[in-house]
């Protein structure tokens, strides 16, 4: 009988989320959704105190909040964070937010807007909101909850919302050292754009995930990383501190349809 602790689905990307801002320094650390965020609170109480971080309304907080009621939890906070004081982060490069397009392209282009024709659209979705500005300014990850080719399309995403390293969309004079795009995780594996000419590679696969399944729900052709291997699993002081700032199991949530996949962690 094993004595390795057990893991979800959905705490082997939390996990795999934290890793987005290992040795970012002193950024403010923005994970937009349940995965995401205790990606980013698992990262400032494990490998990287030093992120800021936020306690999603004015203040910053050194302990990040946990999700879903709080109880008697009492917020320890540090510092005021006033909106103006986010775009100063924001428009200064100090922030790496990890955020859900609808739509991720080859060359890690993004859609927030619509499903379509821009001008008869399928489906309309959130508009593009503060994406292209974000885009450009600082770094950003994404986050897939169902890895298929509807979301990582063939060709380019129906409607640019956040820029990537497609040339063409590039006008002449136009500072593009500002732009950074780390990873991509998702249900399947972690994904970056750091292959020959920012192509699109695989960098590691979940627990019994082959890279060929990875590509058939991709839209686009995937490299290989050199180190390709398996997603590290979750260790046993990683899912505590999940499982503090998730008490009411919120992330399982995130990955409705997905089955649970509980497997033995490393």
């Amino acid at each position: 009988m094993s004595d390795k602790p057990q893991f979800t689905l959905a705490e082997l990307m939390i996990v795999a989320a934290s890793e987005a801002w290992r040795g970012n320094g002193e950024v403010l650390a923005s994970g937009l959704g349940i995965i995401p965020r205790l990606g980013a609170g698992l990262a400032k109480l494990s490998h990287s105190p030093e992120l800021l971080m936020t306690d999603s309304e004015a203040f910053l907080v050194e302990e990040p909040i946990p999700v879903g009621p709080r109880g008697d939890y009492v917020p320890k906070y540090s510092g005021y964070m006033s909106f103006e004081r986010v775009f100063e982060c924001v428009w200064g490069g100090r922030r790496h937010a990890m955020v859900g397009p609808t739509q991720i392209d080859r060359w890690a282009q993004t859609n927030l807007s619509c499903v379509g024709d821009y001008r008869q659209p399928k489906a309309a979705m959130l508009g593009v909101r503060g994406l292209p500005g974000n885009s450009i300014n600082h770094i950003n990850s994404f986050f897939v909850p169902n890895h298929n080719p509807r979301v990582f399309v063939a060709g380019e995403v129906d409607m640019v919302s956040g820029v990537g390293f497609k040339p063409e969309r590039w006008i002449d004079g136009v500072r593009r050292d500002l732009m950074d795009i780390r990873v991509a995780v998702t249900d399947l594996c972690v994904m970056d754009w750091q292959g020959p000419g920012n192509s699109a590679r695989v960098r590691s696969l979940h627990p019994g995930v082959s890279f060929e399944e990875v590509q058939e729900k991709t839209g686009f052709p995937l490299l290989k990383a050199e180190d390709l291997g398996e997603t590290p699993h979750p260790t046993a002081a990683q899912l505590e501190i999940i499982r503090r700032l998730d008490p009411h199991d919120l992330r399982a949530a995130q990955l409705k349809g997905n089955p649970p996949g509980i497997r033995p962690a490393a």
